[in-house]
């Protein structure tokens, strides 16, 4: 989360965040205590970005359950719980904005990661009616679809990725712009582009 007047991160373990100049708060997006209790702490925030998430891989038929829930719970309703918690503090502040960090497979699906495009498809619908819903309290919402950032999350995949520090010049030069959606690489750009034709051609 970032604020005009302050910078906060989050994180489970806060220990962890390092970066000089922020605020950090301990956060689990699927305890709705957690949740709020930083959004009690926060009260300054603007900006909102929704970035947590998590990736089990797994097929949808014969996955593990609890896994593909898991996803759901944290990339979906996570992210809704967040936007429930922060719409009133950024409706006090003005608006604001909220990001919602999606991804490529909101658009796609193939086997082995048929649940993490469920959830990400879920949570790209889920965008789109936050910001239907939050348009009268001035509170801009952006979703980010993207492939692979160079992360923890994809550090074992050997695939191309975009940089942290580029992605995020992507998204704050998106916002700059008021884009409601935003495709940060070739490979959300080529998914979005076989959303014409028939399901399932599509291969990264």
């Amino acid at each position: 989360m970032i604020s005009a007047y302050e910078n906060h991160a989050t994180a489970r373990n806060a220990e962890r965040i390092t970066v000089p100049g922020v605020v950090a708060l301990p956060l689990d997006i699927t305890d709705p205590q957690s949740v709020s209790a930083v959004a009690e702490q926060a009260q300054d925030v603007n900006l909102l970005v929704n970035n947590a998430g998590v990736a089990h891989a797994q097929d949808v038929v014969t996955g593990d359950l609890d896994k593909i829930r898991a996803e759901i719970e944290t990339n979906v309703f996570g992210t809704l719980a967040m936007v429930r918690a922060f719409s009133p503090v950024l409706a006090r502040n003005g608006g604001g904005a909220i990001v919602n960090i999606l991804s490529a497979a909101s658009w796609f699906t193939y086997p082995g990661s048929s649940s993490y495009a469920v959830s990400k498809a879920a949570q790209w619908s889920l965008t789109n009616g936050i910001r239907l819903e939050l348009r009268a309290q001035g509170t801009t919402v952006t979703g980010v679809h993207v492939g692979m950032v160079d992360t923890d999350m994809t550090a074992a995949l050997d695939v191309e990725k975009t940089h942290p520090a580029e992605f995020v010049r992507i998204v704050l030069d998106g916002l700059e712009k008021g884009r409601s959606e935003i495709v940060a690489d070739d490979l959300s750009r080529r998914a979005k582009a076989a959303l014409a034709h028939e399901p399932g051609l599509f291969a990264p």
